[in-house]
C-alpha cells in the first residue's frame, strides 16, 4: 500500500458530486499552470528567498487563551509535538520553508493533517497539479487533488489547511480567477531587464574583443581584401600575447578600451520595479538594511503572511468548538524576526508595568517570546511603583511600616 493510499481517500466515482457553487460562474477546476518563467530571473529568486528565509525563523506554538481573555498559555501535547516535528522528512524550519515557497510560487499552499483517531500524527505539504472543488448532496465541500504522477485523492475541505496569497477574484483560490498568479505585468519588466542585460553582455563582448583597426595601404581587389581580412582574423584568434604582426603595407590603429556600462540608475530602477512586486527592497536583498527598513519589510510583507499562517492552521487543525469554545489556536511567534525596533516597545511597557496595566506573559508575547505557564495570570508590576506607594503612605502618616521589603511586585491572581 502506497503512502497516499494509507492516508488519502480515493474519490468514489459513484458518489454524487456537483461542482461547488461559485459566484463567478467559472467551473472550480484549478490546474498548476503557474507562470514559472519568472523564476528564471535571479532578482525574483532573491526577492522570494529574502521572504522565505525570514519566515522559516517562525516558532509555531499551540496556545490556549485563559478565561480572563488577556493571557495565553502554551499547551503541551501531541499537537505541539507535531508542530515541533511535522513529519519524518522535515524539521519545523524545513516545513515552514517548503510551504512558504509553495505559497509565493503558486499563491496557494495545501497542508494535509494526518490523524489517528483524535491524535494528530503529522503534517504534510501537498503539491497537486490540479485541484477540483466539489460538493456532495449535503452541501459539504470536498477537494479532489490530482498529483503529477496521476494519483487522485480527496479530502473534506474543512480537514485541509489551505493558505492563500493575493486572495481576490476566485472564491476558493489565491491569485486570479483561475487560481494562478497573474505575472503578466511582471513578465514585461523581466523581458526589459533581460534585454538590457543581454545588450550589456554584447557590448562588453564587442568592446573587449576588438582591439584596433587595420588600414590596408595598397589597392586590392575584393578577393584579395577578403583574403587579407581572413588572414588578420586568423592571427587574431591564434594570438596569445596580444601583439599582432602585420606587414608594412598595413597600418594598425588601437582602440581605447573604455567599457561603457549601463546607467546605474536604470538598472536600479528595473530591480526596484521587480522587487516591489514581492514587497522587498534592495537593502533587504543585500542584507544591509536599517531598523526602519526592516520594520517596513516586516509590517508590509511578513506580518500579513504570519497572521495568515496562524489563522489557517487554527482553522485546519481545530474544530470550531475547540477553537472558539475552548480558545485553542496556533500562533507563529516571531521571536527570531522581530524588526529590532524594540526601544519603543520598552518605553511602552515601562509605562504599563509602572501602572500595573499588563500581564507578564503579555510582555513576553509582545517581544516574540513564548508564554510561561508559571506566569499565568500574574500582573507585571515594578518594585519602583510599590516603593513609591509605600513612601507616599508613610509621608501622609496613614500607616504602614516601610521596612524595605517587598515581593518584587508580583500579583498572583
Amino acid at each position: 500500500m502506497s503512502f497516499w493510499d494509507r492516508f488519502f481517500k480515493k474519490p468514489e466515482k459513484a458518489k454524487k458530486y456537483t461542482w461547488a457553487d461559485i459566484l463567478s460562474g467559472i467551473v472550480p477546476i484549478y490546474s498548476n499552470g503557474f507562470g514559472t518563467n519568472i523564476y528564471a530571473s535571479d532578482v525574483v529568486q532573491q526577492a522570494i528567498y529574502s521572504i522565505v528565509t525570514e519566515l522559516k525563523k517562525l516558532d509555531p506554538v499551540h496556545v490556549r487563551k485563559t478565561a480572563n481573555d488577556n493571557d495565553f498559555v502554551s499547551v503541551a501535547g501531541n499537537i505541539q509535538s507535531v508542530l515541533d516535528a511535522p513529519n519524518p522528512l522535515m524539521t519545523t524550519s524545513d516545513f515552514i520553508e517548503k510551504i512558504a515557497w509553495m505559497l509565493l510560487l503558486n499563491y496557494n499552499a495545501f497542508i494535509y493533517p494526518i490523524w489517528s483517531g483524535d491524535t494528530l500524527v503529522a503534517l504534510y505539504p501537498l503539491q497537486p497539479s490540479q485541484v477540483d472543488f466539489q460538493q456532495d448532496g449535503t452541501g459539504k465541500l470536498w477537494v479532489i487533488f490530482t498529483f503529477p504522477n496521476g494519483y487522485e485523492g480527496e479530502a473534506a475541505y474543512e480537514d485541509i489547511i489551505h493558505l492563500r496569497y493575493h486572495y481576490s477574484v476566485s472564491e476558493f483560490m489565491g491569485g486570479n480567477e483561475f487560481g494562478q498568479p497573474d505575472f503578466k505585468p511582471l513578465l514585461e519588466t523581466l523581458k526589459l531587464n533581460d534585454t538590457l542585460l543581454k545588450g550589456l553582455a554584447k557590448s562588453l563582448n564587442l568592446q573587449t574583443t576588438i582591439n584596433g583597426i587595420v588600414k590596408l595601404k595598397t589597392m586590392v581587389n575584393a578577393e584579395d581584401q577578403i583574403a587579407k581580412v581572413k588572414e588578420f582574423e586568423k592571427k587574431l584568434q591564434s594570438n596569445e600575447s596580444g601583439i599582432l604582426p602585420i606587414d608594412i603595407s598595413s597600418d594598425y590603429t588601437p582602440i581605447s578600451k573604455q567599457v561603457a556600462l549601463l546607467d546605474d540608475k536604470v538598472l536600479e530602477f528595473i530591480d526596484k520595479k521587480i522587487l516591489r512586486t514581492f514587497g522587498v527592497s534592495i537593502p533587504i536583498v543585500n542584507g544591509d538594511y536599517t531598523k526602519e527598513q526592516y520594520e517596513a519589510f516586516y509590517q508590509k510583507t511578513l506580518e500579513p503572511i504570519v497572521k495568515s499562517l496562524g489563522q489557517a492552521f487554527t482553522k485546519g487543525i481545530f474544530t470550531k468548538h475547540a477553537a472558539q469554545g475552548f480558545n485553542n489556536k496556533i500562533v507563529f511567534y516571531t521571536k527570531e524576526l522581530i524588526f529590532m525596533n524594540t526601544e519603543q516597545k520598552i518605553n511602552l511597557f515601562n509605562l504599563l508595568v509602572d501602572s500595573g496595566s499588563c500581564y507578564k506573559n503579555e510582555m513576553r508575547v509582545a517581544f516574540g517570546l513564548r508564554p510561561i505557564d508559571e506566569l499565568q495570570g500574574q500582573l507585571a508590576e515594578s518594585s519602583n511603583k510599590t516603593n513609591a506607594e509605600n513612601n507616599k503612605t508613610n509621608k501622609t502618616g496613614d500607616g504602614g511600616n516601610n521596612d524595605g521589603n517587598d515581593d518584587g511586585g508580583n500579583n498572583n491572581e
